[in-house]
């Protein structure tokens, strides 16, 4: 190079001298800046329309909208593999949402499906009807985002600050390599499971259990309190015959594991109670998730305000925690045929890269998801904004800190239930920020079941979503239309009312979601152990009274047309359609040319969500993130 600033001299020298020395000082510069600089800082393009920070299970949802959407995306993660939960922490067995299978959690569980064999071959365990090894679960995601249209992703990275300039986010992070780097966003996702973003933004956020003061709920603790859920270090088992058995851990107490289970106890099936426990999540391809809440490996640890180095120091203790509980189940249930998975995961130890947190931060949202709204979801206006579904109790994990309020939480009876989009997003800003995992907008007691693989998996895909329509459209994240979004997310197979019985393949999925997400026509709730459900009922016949009340609410005014509790003709949904005088297309609904059917035509719940879909446009009335209606 500095032969060729050399010649540039030497041939300019008789026409222009001045301006040969400025060629050799702005050459000699560059060459300086590239010799002092690492490449990467070169080679990278520094501004995105989005960053994610975090490849957990709702990171990586929002990373495969994002890239089914186009954007040109970063995600900045810390441990090397995608999923989070699913896969990192190896919570390889999903609870929850069986019968609501959709969006990005439909296309894995699909891809696992395919790799298995059957829908069988992941039902290997009683807690869950699939179960998979993490690092399938992991090639698969890795798969998925893959290829050239691919976010970029700078694995094995810690994140060193982030804060709004000049309209973007300005974040710095040191990658794999050691190097510093920065870069900059339109828009920024924390999918973390913390919530270390958005404390660094300055987002409000509550931590533990709020009061029932403060939340209304009826079985939270008189008084607030910061205690999180226990988080667990999973471990993978895998059956051998000549199995590798764990030295006794230096802290090793068996009776914090006596009460785990009863070997001598024989079940109807003809095992023991032990093994009855290993079976919980028992894995294809004879290996075992260890996650077991009762005298397992739950362990407590309140992480949030802890120094990166403090956090690893109390990791490796929830860690020797679960050797220890490895090493009981080997030495004192004689299980001597099992040991820790060998190259499940890229660790030394063999062991997941990160512990399962189920609880973290709770940002202060546009909305705050209570457990009174998923009980009773059609006395509130949440639901019209609902983004993703879940069907898991209120679970909590609370037994390894005996300063935890004894709360029942499981005793609430909830049916399955919709997130709104106004969980995501922070009262108050940051403009064009939302998180996409634990931390969103929810009481601490409905965490025990938004927390969950599925649910997360689809608010993630709700943030992505989000922000590709805000970039495709240039608009604020407050701008975006809500009813775009839950248009978009339908259009992706995703579920936004957790309607049981009319599956994504279903011919009009759709319509029966948006009318559902208007409540004109209104599910029925049906909460039961572990299988909580929503029904549309699509063939169930419906009365005139029930019709006409769900439309007047959709209308926000009376219809002036006599109600009874008959069934409904073709008929009076035709008198209910001419009769919305405010509507513009009122014209067009008088020249409908319909087939006439017999007067006493009965329609179904089906049928007239058919024709409210095609005739009323039922999207056309807009609402906010937290379900208000909105003046179109």
């Amino acid at each position: 190079m500095l032969y060729n600033v050399r010649l540039n001299v030497l041939n300019s020298r008789n026409k222009n001298n001045q301006l040969a020395y400025l060629r050799v000082f702005w050459s000699l510069l560059f060459l300086i800046t590239v010799l002092l600089c690492p490449l990467s800082a070169f080679s990278e393009e520094k501004t995105y329309d989005l960053v994610i920070i975090g490849a957990s299970t709702g990171g990586t949802s929002a990373a495969m909208q994002a890239q089914s959407s186009g954007l040109k995306t970063l995600v900045i993660a810390q441990g090397e593999w995608w999923g989070g939960m699913l896969t990192s922490a190896g919570v390889s067995a999903v609870d929850g949402n069986h019968k609501l299978q959709g969006g990005n959690y439909k296309l894995f569980r699909d891809a696992l499906i395919d790799h298995y064999g059957s829908n069988e071959a992941l039902a290997t365990g009683w807690v869950s009807h699939t179960q998979f090894e993490p690092d399938v679960g992991a090639a698969i995601l890795n798969n998925f985002l893959s290829g050239e249209s691919a976010p970029s992703v700078s694995f094995n990275s810690q994140l060193v600050s982030v804060r709004k300039q000049n309209g973007l986010f300005l974040i710095t992070y040191e990658n794999s390599k050691g190097e510093t780097v920065e870069t900059r966003s339109l828009f920024l996702i924390d999918a973390t499971p913390l919530g270390d973003v958005a404390a660094l933004l300055g987002v409000a956020y509550d931590l533990g259990m709020e009061s029932h003061q403060i939340t209304g709920e009826k079985l939270a603790p008189e008084e607030s309190n910061d205690i999180v859920q226990d988080l667990t270090y999973v471990a993978i088992l895998e059956k051998r015959d000549d199995a590798k058995l764990l030295e006794k851990p230096t802290q090793y107490n068996p009776e914090n594991f006596r009460c785990a289970c009863n070997p001598d106890k024989i079940l109807e099936s003809g095992i023991n109670d032990c093994e009855q426990m290993l079976n919980y999540g028992r894995l294809p391809n004879n290996k075992f998730m260890i996650n077991w809440p009762n005298c397992g490996n739950d362990y407590y640890l309140n992480m949030i305000k802890k120094t990166p180095k403090e956090r690893a120091e109390a990791l490796e203790e929830a860690k020797q925690y679960t050797l220890a509980f490895v090493y009981f189940l080997q030495h004192e249930l004689g299980f001597t045929n099992l040991q820790i998975a060998e190259n499940m995961f890229p660790t030394k130890d063999n062991l997941p890269m990160e512990a399962y947190h189920r609880e973290g931060r709770r940002i202060e949202g546009l909305t705050r998801l209570k457990d009174f709204h998923l009980q009773s979801p059609y006395e509130h206006k949440l639901y019209r904004s609902g983004i993703a579904v879940g069907d898991y109790p209120i679970d909590h994990h609370h037994k390894q800190n005996p300063d935890a309020p004894e709360i029942d939480h499981i005793s609430i009876q909830i049916p399955a239930y919709s997130v709104p989009l106004g969980a995501l997003i922070p009262k108050g800003g940051p403009e064009n920020f939302i998180v996409a995992e634990k931390s969103v907008s929810v009481s601490n007691i409905v965490n025990g079941t938004t927390r969950l693989q599925p649910v997360i998996m689809g608010i993630g895909q709700a943030a992505g979503a989000v922000v590709s329509i805000a970039i495709n459209e240039g608009k604020k994240l407050s701008e975006v239309s809500v009813r775009a979004v839950q248009q978009k997310l339908l259009d992706r197979g995703a579920y936004i009312q957790p309607f049981c019985d009319v599956p994504p393949d279903h011919e009009h999925f759709q319509v029966v979601q948006r009318i559902g997400a208007t409540g004109i026509l209104k599910g029925f709730g049906v909460p039961y152990l572990w299988a909580n459900e929503m029904w549309f009922y699509p063939e169930r016949m419906i009365s005139e009274y029930e019709y006409v009340q769900g439309l007047e609410d959709f209308l926000g005014e009376s219809i002036h047309l006599p109600a009874s509790g008959k069934q409904m003709t073709y008929d009076f949904l035709l008198k209910s359609l001419l009769a919305i005088k405010d509507l513009s297309v009122v014209q067009e609904l008088k020249e409908l040319n319909i087939p006439q059917p017999q007067e006493d035509y009965y329609l179904n719940r089906l049928d007239v969500s058919i024709l409210l879909d095609k005739y009323l446009n039922p999207f056309s009335r807009e609402i906010s993130p937290n379900g208000d209606w909105q003046n179109n």
